[in-house]
């Protein structure tokens, strides 16, 4: 996994480069009928959440994408474990929506070229209530502990799961995080966070169990050096009018 173009990354607000070219993120077909059944796994690495073709992005990329799977990072009830950071700030935990390009017949075509994979990335923290959307999945991982374990979850809104507003958000070209770390990825990290009850990000960092029969916590990559790579930004991070200290 060496490589100059590795994910994740820290976000340095003040380094991201505004771009007016940065469209809103559109979502087309993420609202499923709950009798629409979705596979959920435990991979030993994380839980991954199967997503049918029909859903795609539709805007904010120049090329068509859909969707394979969703997946989730975290860390433990000691410390938080996203993949991405921000100003050196580590969340709760992170959820990747993972995209392959139309133009390839599949997602494992697909990886391996560099205009392959889009991957939507959002924190996840702790806020007030119960997140509904959240719940649709993590209500079932008692079901999958052990790993290869799957079940059957009934469709529900997925776009409930990213943030409301896909305007503001970070964009760079990265990776895969995890092996084999293919350097195909177009990353889009939205700047507003999703809140979910403490309880449910308990839920996630002590349900699921790894290979070795342990909790399978901390399943997150330290982050990446950039290697002079530009993060973009879709809107301005920095005051245009720089004010004197005090």
């Amino acid at each position: 996994c060496g490589g100059t173009k590795q994910s994740p990354i820290n976000v340095d607000t003040a380094q991201a480069i505004f771009s007016p070219d940065l469209r809103p993120i559109q979502l087309s077909g993420y609202s499923l009928p709950a009798n629409k059944l979705l596979k959920l796994k435990n991979n030993g690495h994380t839980v991954v959440l199967d997503l049918p073709e029909s859903l795609a992005l539709s805007g904010g990329y120049a090329q068509q994408y859909r969707a394979a799977q969703l997946h989730l990072h975290w860390g433990s009830p000691s410390g938080p474990g996203s993949e991405h950071t921000v100003n050196g700030r580590r969340f709760a935990a992170e959820i990747h929506v993972v995209h392959y390009n139309t133009k390839y017949d599949s997602f494992t075509e697909a990886m391996v070229h560099s205009d392959g994979l889009a991957v939507l990335g959002a924190f996840l923290e702790v806020g007030h209530g119960e997140n509904q959307y959240y719940h649709e999945i993590l209500k079932h991982l008692p079901e999958i502990q052990e790993v290869g374990q799957e079940t059957w979850v009934p469709g529900f809104n997925i776009a409930g799961l990213l943030p409301a507003n896909l305007k503001f958000y970070f964009h760079y070209n990265g990776s895969l995080t995890t092996p084999p770390c293919y350097q195909t990825v177009k990353w889009t990290i939205f700047n507003q966070t999703m809140l979910l009850s403490h309880h449910q990000i308990l839920k996630l960092v002590s349900t699921l169990r790894s290979p070795e029969d342990e909790l399978l916590q901390n399943n997150y990559r330290p982050v990446q050096n950039l290697h002079g790579r530009q993060v973009l930004a879709s809107f301005q991070t920095t005051p245009s009018v720089k004010h004197s200290p005090g």
